[in-house]
């Protein structure tokens, strides 16, 4: 089978890599590299395709090598997250299978504030929220319960968030939300914080869906690891992960816990229009009551990240996973 695996052109993994010669904790391609690296373990016939800013790259290639499958790793367009459901789209109109979430999914799970309004519709409980555009920053503040996170609207991977966004006053909020707009020049998100315990539930599949085991964040150096929560420091900073225990593993649940967790993961995917693979994330808080926090269609699937280390336990191996997923994306039509 003929497999292009579509990337962008500044991840494009090298040839002739010497795995032990490196830290791969800061290889920005690590993902790129295991997926290509097991695709070709399995015998596919594997290009790589890097892409910025120019989709006549992706139509030249799918004319000239007509590939029967897009293995689509491509996160940004032009700079900007929000564009890689418009990717998608025109994979759609070209005709050519590809893995992961479909545009709707893409653009539900992308918008915080859209998928929980759509989530609430559906009574599945989220933290209480209000929206800061950028062209109306001082907009008047609905939310009267402190402390609040402010994030970015539309950005993935715990972009902007440290422990400065959660805000225990107006003044605070004020000041972050301005910080978001500087910075990242994206509308901000101001959410209720809910302390607690945060947990991970993988999600498979277009009409019948799978969960994988309920994964957990855990922060055992803190002492109050219920106001902890997955910034960018504790996801890529060494000697922040260790300060703090951080680590990430199969959740310590009961099996009632664990099977009301997946049945509510399976409730938003649907709910958000998904398809292909995602990760709910979810905080339980100390009575117990689950939040969906947020959907992550087309989460990192590295061979030793937290989905594919889930999927593990589900029974399945690297080699295995990925071949779900491809399998997934062949059976998907978009009409």
């Amino acid at each position: 089978m003929k497999v292009t695996l579509l990337v962008h052109e500044d991840l494009i993994p090298p040839d002739n890599v010497v795995e032990k010669d490196l830290d791969w904790a800061s290889v920005p391609w690590a993902t790129e590299y295991d997926v290509k690296k097991c695709l070709d373990s399995l015998s596919y016939d594997v290009k790589v395709l890097g892409v910025s800013d120019n989709l006549k790259v992706i139509r030249s290639h799918i004319e000239e090598w007509k590939p029967q499958v897009i293995f689509n790793l491509l996160e940004e367009f032009k700079g900007e997250a929000i564009f890689d459901q418009n990717v998608v789209s025109y994979l759609e109109l070209l005709g050519v299978p590809y893995t992961g979430s479909n545009p709707k999914g893409l653009i539900i799970g992308r918008d915080k504030a859209l998928s929980k309004k759509i989530l609430s519709y559906h009574k599945i409980k989220t933290p209480k929220f209000q929206v800061f555009p950028r062209n109306n920053s001082r907009r008047k503040t609905l939310l009267k319960t402190f402390p609040l996170i402010v994030k970015c609207l539309n950005e993935e991977a715990s972009l902007g968030l440290s422990q400065a966004s959660v805000v225990h006053n107006e003044e605070k909020l004020r000041e972050r939300v301005n910080y978001i707009h500087a910075k990242f020049k994206t509308d901000a998100i101001a959410e209720e914080f809910i302390a607690g315990r945060e947990y991970f539930v993988g999600v498979m599949g277009n009409y019948r869906l799978e969960t994988m085991p309920v994964w957990e964040l855990k922060f055992e150096g803190s002492d109050h690891p219920e106001n902890e929560f997955y910034s960018s420091a504790a996801k890529f900073n060494v000697d922040y992960r260790g300060r703090k225990g951080i680590s990430t593993g199969l959740a310590d649940i009961s099996e009632e816990q664990s099977l009301a967790m997946r049945k509510l993961a399976k409730r938003a995917y649907r709910a958000l229009g998904l398809n292909g693979y995602a990760r709910m994330d979810m905080r339980v808080d100390e009575a117990g009551q689950m939040y969906l926090l947020e959907a992550n269609p087309n989460p990192d699937i590295s061979e030793f990240d937290d989905f594919s280390e889930s999927a593990k336990k589900a029974g399945y191996t690297y080699k295995s996973l990925l071949q779900k997923i491809i399998r997934l994306g062949r059976q998907w039509s978009p009409v």
